[in-house]
């Protein structure tokens, strides 16, 4: 900090002739006497920093409360809060300045660098750098205000009409073989699209010559959309940068349906990052610069190659992979393959031996000692089982014959009985069985009688 000491203060003496000479009174106060000793300086002042800053701060407030400023914008910037910081500067000066959020959020003019406007706030002291700033509060355009009420009332009108709606935007062309240029043949613009194209691709440019500045470029833009549109596959309008008035002709109405009723993909670049015309709200795809426009158009055919180079190896990779698990997989299929064919022999030779078995016991030589010996068997079982049945038949047939001689009629005769027949051989059982005179045959237990009824008499008697 430099300190500014003031000089001390010196009396001299009075010069001959003066009314008073020396240090006396009068003109008889004899010889001057000699010169007091000065008085101490004064102690200085000091301030610290932030005294002094804000000292300084609050004069500058108090005399600059309310000011206009005119200026260009130089280093826009937005913090994370929402603060906008730039510059307002001019050919010799440059002051910076704030608007903080509140005032920020309701600005109805889109900031951006380069642009001249009128700025009010007042005028104060950053603490922290001890820096001249000015605290905006309200902003105007100068000198551009009145086009830029223009762009907003097409831009609104264009809005509601439907001509920015990004249902209709239309993809570009991955690989387009012609793309169009409406631009002036002398301007920058198309120097950095064909210098950016000639680096990435091989693609045919057609070029429309076309005024991109003042009264005249409007339907000369016009006219060149129409003339390339049938021989492009995408078309690209644009120009440098430059102020609002030199940008002027692509916020034109007119342009701005050429590239809404367009039949190929239009690519806007206009100016520079920070420049927005109604041409960028109409195309099918805005560019931050003519450059960045090449970029979007023309494939990149060095990557391109890279690209398919990379799926060729990575292809072939896939290819081999598919092909070893076709081939383990074929390898597995024939080794089961090979097992089953190898269970079907072994069970076609069990059946085979099995056959060969049955065939074998199917031999009439083998059939013919099988029966002998099944015979032989048969034979013994059948003498077997006739001995002991002629055995069962002739116990039975004593048992019945000894009941049947129990019951038979002769035994019945031995006891003295008879048996009475007629002349037919029938049983006589009663004596109505037979009349007077007809010859009765009587069996004895020894023997028999012809005899002739005499005479019948009933049980009763």
């Amino acid at each position: 900090m430099t300190q500014r000491v003031l000089p001390p203060f010196s009396l001299s003496p009075r010069r001959q002739g003066d009314r008073q000479t020396g240090f006396g009174f009068g003109d008889n106060a004899g010889p001057p006497a000699s010169p007091p000793p000065p008085p101490p300086p004064p102690e200085p002042k000091v301030f610290s920093v932030s005294e002094l800053v804000g000292r300084a701060a609050r004069s500058l407030e108090e005399a600059f409360t309310d000011v206009w400023v005119e200026g260009e914008i130089e280093g826009l910037k937005r913090s994370a809060p929402g603060h906008v910081y730039f510059a307002l500067k001019d050919g010799k000066g440059r002051i910076d300045a704030v608007i903080w959020r509140s005032q920020a959020q309701a600005l109805r003019i889109a900031l951006r660098d380069g642009m001249k406007l009128q700025a009010r706030g007042k005028l104060t002291i950053y603490e922290g750098s001890g820096r001249f700033q000015m605290i905006v509060n309200e902003v105007r355009l100068s000198g551009e205000g009145d086009l830029w009420r223009q762009f907003e009332e097409l831009k609104a009108r264009l809005q509601r009409e439907g001509l920015f709606d990004t249902a209709r935007k239309r993809p570009l062309p991955r690989f387009p073989r012609v793309i169009g240029v409406a631009t002036s043949q002398q301007g920058a613009a198309l120097y950095d699209i064909l210098r950016v194209a000639r680096s990435r691709g091989r693609v045919h440019f057609l070029v429309a010559h076309c005024a991109v500045q003042g009264p005249e470029a409007p339907p000369q833009i016009v006219e060149a959309i129409r003339r390339l549109a049938p021989h492009v596959d995408v078309l690209i309008v644009g120009r440098g940068g430059g102020s609002l008035a030199d940008l002027w002709s692509f916020n034109d109405e007119n342009v701005a349906r050429a590239i809404y009723h367009c039949p190929v993909p239009v690519v806007s670049a206009v100016g520079h990052e920070v420049d927005t015309t109604i041409a960028d709200f109409v195309a099918d795809r805005r560019a931050a610069t003519p450059s960045q426009a090449a970029e979007i158009c023309v494939p990149d055919f060095s990557r391109l190659e890279a690209e398919v180079a990379d799926l060729s190896e990575r292809l072939l990779r896939s290819g081999q992979r598919v092909i070893d698990g076709a081939r383990q997989k074929i390898d597995g299929e024939l080794l089961r393959a090979q097992h089953a064919v190898e269970r079907q022999i072994a069970g076609r030779r069990r059946l085979l031996s099995q056959a060969s078995e049955r065939l074998q016991s199917c031999h009439p030589r083998a059939r013919l000692v099988r029966d002998r010996a099944a015979l032989h068997d048969l034979h013994t079982r059948l003498l077997s089982t006739l001995q002991r049945r002629m055995q069962d038949r002739r116990q039975a047939l004593a048992s019945l014959a000894g009941k049947l001689d129990a019951m038979s009629p002769l035994k019945v005769l031995g006891r003295g009985y008879a048996l009475a027949r007629n002349e037919a051989g029938h049983i006589l059982t009663t004596v109505e069985q037979i009349d007077r005179g007809d010859p009765v045959d009587v069996m004895l237990s020894k023997g028999r009688l012809r005899c002739r009824v005499e005479d019948k008499i009933d049980a009763a008697e």
